[in-house]
């Protein structure tokens, strides 16, 4: 019954097909976190969550599990939990472990049908894209969600295409440097906004600000990308 309202949009097939699909989400912070429960909620039957990061004090302002009672949990823990409260027939798989460029190879990402990019470190961020669009699976991938306050100028394009955000202008530089191409389609989601940061001393800059009204809408925007593209699959 959780997923009546579902498929009285996705079809009886559309629910059955969520539930067949399965998908690698990296990164479970302010975008990652979202998609993660965007799927589970829409009756996806087989995710896979990866981030070697605990819950911080900082996470709370956007981060869907970062509350104060989870601080200084793992957060693929702290997520899987709670995703199997939402479904728990579903095959929630916890990886408190960062994809490195050292080992792109590790998580096998031919097993699975949808790959999801919500990672921050640059060269881990190529090496993912990269190797993700050899598996043969479906990617998306994340720009950066971050300096920005309005969820309407998010915008879907595919890597090669995307425009206006420094984070993907930042990505395709280093890639044609270094040689590295993608060998099938990155859907990207980004935004084209900067708003400069508000710190008190500029002299001493911090980490960049972020608002749950733009990750948030990211990661539902992945989310509903991958669902669209199980259901209209033949």
């Amino acid at each position: 019954m959780i997923f009546e309202r579902t498929q009285l949009v996705l079809g009886a097939e559309g629910v059955e097909r969520m539930q067949k699909a399965r998908a690698i989400v990296f990164g479970v912070g302010g975008v990652g976190s979202w998609c993660a429960e965007a799927l589970v909620r829409s009756g996806l039957g087989h995710l896979t969550i990866v981030d070697p990061d605990l819950v911080a004090e900082s996470n709370i302002n956007r981060q869907l599990m970062a509350t104060t009672l989870t601080i200084g949990k793992a957060k693929v823990e702290v997520m899987r939990a709670r995703l199997l409260e939402i479904n728990p027939e579903a095959d929630i798989v916890a990886l408190q472990e960062r994809f490195s460029r050292e080992d792109p190879l590790h998580f096998h990402l031919e097993q699975y049908d949808y790959i999801v990019d919500a990672i921050d470190s640059l060269s881990d961020k190529i090496s993912l894209i990269a190797t993700a669009s050899r598996s043969g699976a479906r990617v998306f991938s994340s720009m950066g969600a971050a300096c920005k306050n309005d969820p309407t100028r998010v915008r879907v394009a595919p890597f090669w295409e995307v425009r206006g955000c420094p984070l993907g202008s930042a990505l395709r530089k280093k890639m044609r440097q270094t040689g590295v191409t993608t060998e099938s389609e990155v859907t990207c989601v980004y935004s084209d906004e900067l708003i400069p940061n508000k710190w008190e001393n500029p002299a001493e800059k911090g980490p960049n600000g972020s608002l749950v009204t733009v990750t948030a809408t990211f990661g539902l925007t992945i989310a509903s990308l991958v669902i669209q593209d199980i259901c209209s699959r033949n």
